[in-house]
C-alpha cells in the first residue's frame, strides 16, 4: 500500500481558517486507487469532520479518470433544552458536497492538463484576467502529473 501525506488547506471564509485533513487511507481494488482524508478535530463527531476523497482509474479507452470529492458536514443548530432539561446531542443537519472530475487522454501532457485545471479554476473564482497558473497543492500535483500508486 502507498502512503499519503496530512493535507492543509483554506476555507473560503472572509478571515480564511486553516484545515489540516489527516491521511486516513490509500487502497487499490479493481484497478480503482483511492486516497482518503479527514479533518480529526477532537471537539467534534467523526461524522462531522471535513472530508475529502480522490480516486484514479483507467477507462478501457486508456483515459485516465481523476475524481476528487470535498465533503462538508453541517451541524445541527442547538438552542437550549426542553421542558425536561434535555439537551439534543448535535448531529448533522446536511451535508454539502463538492466534485472535481477529469479525463485526461494517454497523450495530454502535463502542461495541457495545468491549463485545463486553471481555466476551471479561475471561471470557478470568476477571474478574468490573466492569471499564473498555480503548480502547487495535492490535487493539482496529482491531476496534472497522473500520479497513481503502482
Amino acid at each position: 500500500m502507498a502512503s499519503i501525506a496530512d493535507i492543509t488547506v483554506f476555507d473560503g471564509a472572509a478571515t480564511p481558517v486553516s484545515h489540516t485533513l489527516k491521511a486516513i487511507s490509500v487502497s487499490t481494488e479493481n484497478g480503482v486507487v483511492t486516497a482518503l482524508w479527514r479533518e480529526n478535530l477532537a471537539s467534534v463527531p467523526t461524522e462531522a469532520q471535513i472530508s475529502a476523497k480522490a480516486t484514479y482509474k483507467k477507462l478501457p479507452s486508456g483515459v485516465v479518470q481523476v475524481d476528487t470529492v470535498v465533503n462538508v458536514p453541517v451541524m445541527e443548530s442547538i438552542s437550549g433544552q426542553n421542558a425536561a432539561g434535555y439537551t439534543a446531542a448535535p448531529k448533522v443537519a446536511y451535508v454539502d458536497t463538492h466534485k472535481y472530475q477529469t479525463f485526461q487522454h494517454p497523450r495530454s501532457t502535463q502542461t495541457s492538463r495545468r491549463l485545463a485545471r486553471q481555466i476551471l479554476t479561475n471561471l470557478m473564482g470568476n477571474i478574468s484576467t490573466s492569471v499564473a497558473a498555480a503548480t502547487s497543492g495535492p490535487i493539482p500535483d496529482a491531476v496534472d502529473n497522473q500520479i497513481m500508486p503502482s
